[in-house]
């Protein structure tokens, strides 16, 4: 049995210090006098190895310890069928969803064009994603544009609560709240998935464990399910696997490599969310710090190009030959995790593989080196294998651990391995416009595809949808695309609509 360690979590203390003038004392009176608390949820993750969590919210609700689980909540319609942190930040939450609407104007065109349509009428979605403003504006789209939808949260520490609350106020069927455990995780799951009187027949995964609950749990759903759609790595992976071994009994949409996920999403996103993670946790300066980059796929040339442009001395460790040349050519030293494990300052994953570092690689690194992850998976660093007694833990803030050897060396944990930006952040919106325009283009694809155009396999998204995504986020930047003439048409041999490239073409 694991000897655990207790956290410590310190309010406020000392003198607070109040400047009132007279005309502002009355206002100032009438402002609460409680300091919210700050609770630690933690949670016993298989995936994450048996974990201390240290993800915390705050909150100033006197029950703020008690699980979501164990609350009576209603929403001002009297439904209860949702589970949430606290339904009470619903207007938070519903003011968050209208600024991220403001920055997803594809989202918001699919919604007007296609509302009079409804061409998910009928459909019925259960999906497992991150709970944010962003993925709040893809639900309600999916509810205009006709379905129903039950959700749940595909992260332990990605949800938004405050937006959680606004989407259950407004009648989704939530059940998520930042925080949970290894139990509340799959618990959550299944009540979305397990319900009297509704059966899904649309699946939308990040990450492959809605559609691995079902496929162990309640086989036989399948029979009514039409289709997948999966927009992560970790997700698709499993879905191959699946195909391979003749086990996947619908066809299943590869949204994660499509080049408008791929291009745009995994670049440009990280590019901008990992100094935003970053920063956030351990307020570092990055200009001169030494960073080794596990993987230089699409993720790893947005973490890359972001620190660089930065002032950091970056370092690539990479297992294909073709994107290890495009990190030389772009100015980075390959290298072997071991060559330089002793004097960077930050680890970051992004490969989407298992034990990419390991506990030699952790005895290794220097004092107060930060280890974090990009990858969707928490399966990169291996946390397990310092869940052992002659190691303390102390967390020093929210999703951030001092794991310290006995001789007083010290690593920076961040999120334990899990997702950095999504958990310890957040991510620019428009670029999540891009994504979840081409799930619910995915969506509307599968769920009307006459029956023998997919079969059980894994497909992927045909390039005219690409590049309509891509259209319709082309105004916001005020772009004029230039038409071909017939006579160029011709010459190309394409059509003036498109597409304009095969499939085969690399962006």
């Amino acid at each position: 049995m694991l000897n655990k360690k207790k956290y410590n979590v310190n309010g406020d203390s000392g003198i607070k210090a109040q400047i009132q003038f007279a005309d502002q004392k009355q206002e100032f009176n009438k402002r609460p006098t409680k300091i919210g608390r700050r609770s630690l949820s933690r949670s016993i993750s298989q995936s994450s190895t048996d974990s201390y969590s240290s993800a915390a919210s705050y909150t100033d609700s006197s029950d703020d310890e008690t699980s979501p689980r164990d609350k009576q909540q209603k929403n001002s319609k009297g439904s209860s069928d949702f589970c949430v942190k606290n339904i009470k930040q619903a207007e938070f939450g519903r003011r968050e969803i209208e600024i991220a609407e403001q920055e997803m104007p594809a989202l918001m065109a699919l919604r007007k064009r296609a509302q009079g349509e409804k061409p998910l009428a009928g459909a019925k979605i259960v999906g497992c994603t991150h709970i944010t403003a962003q993925t709040a504006v893809l639900m309600e789209t999916l509810g205009a544009l006709g379905a129903q939808c039950r959700w749940a949260a595909c992260n332990i520490y990605s949800t938004l609560n405050e937006v959680a609350a606004a989407l259950a106020e407004s009648g989704f069927p939530v059940f998520a709240w930042k925080g949970e455990s290894e139990d509340d995780f799959w618990w959550c799951i299944d009540r979305c998935v397990n319900v009297e009187g509704w059966q899904p027949n649309m699946i939308l995964d990040d990450g492959g464990d809605l559609t691995h609950w079902i496929y162990k749990k309640y086989p036989n759903m399948f029979k009514k399910i039409k289709g997948i759609v999966e927009e992560s790595v970790t997700g698709v992976h499993r879905l191959y696997q699946l195909s391979k071994a003749g086990k996947l009994c619908v066809p299943a949409m590869n949204v994660n490599d499509s080049v408008t996920k791929q291009k745009f999403d995994n670049l440009y996103c990280c590019r901008e969310s990992i100094l935003d993670g970053l920063k956030r946790t351990t307020d570092m300066m990055f200009g001169g710090k030494q960073v080794v980059v596990c993987g230089y796929g699409e993720v790893g040339k947005g973490c890359c190009a972001a620190l660089k442009a930065m002032g950091s001395i970056v370092y690539v460790t990479e297992i294909d030959p073709i994107c290890a040349l495009q990190a030389c050519m772009d100015g980075f030293r390959l290298v072997k995790l071991n060559e330089v494990i002793r004097q960077v300052d930050i680890v970051i994953t992004c490969t989407g593989n298992k034990n990419v570092v390991t506990r030699e690689h952790l005895d290794r690194m220097k004092n107060s080196c930060i280890v974090c992850n990009m990858g969707h998976s928490n399966t990169e660093i291996d946390v397990a294998s310092l869940r052992t007694p002659e190691l303390t833990w102390e967390r020093v803030r929210s999703q951030v651990d001092h794991v310290i050897w006995p001789d007083g060396k010290r690593i920076v944990l961040l999120a334990e391995g899990r997702l950095l930006n999504l958990s310890c952040s957040t991510v620019p919106t428009f670029v999540l416009s891009i994504t979840a325009t081409t799930q619910a283009l995915a969506l509307i694809e599968l769920y009307n595809a006459p029956e023998g155009r997919y079969k059980q396999d894994v497909y992927l998204l045909p390039k005219k949808m690409d590049e309509y995504v891509a259209s319709l986020h082309l105004p916001t930047f005020d772009a004029h695309l230039t038409e071909l003439t017939d006579e160029q048409a011709k010459y190309l041999g394409l059509n003036k609509n498109g597409p304009f490239k095969p499939n085969y073409y690399r962006y």
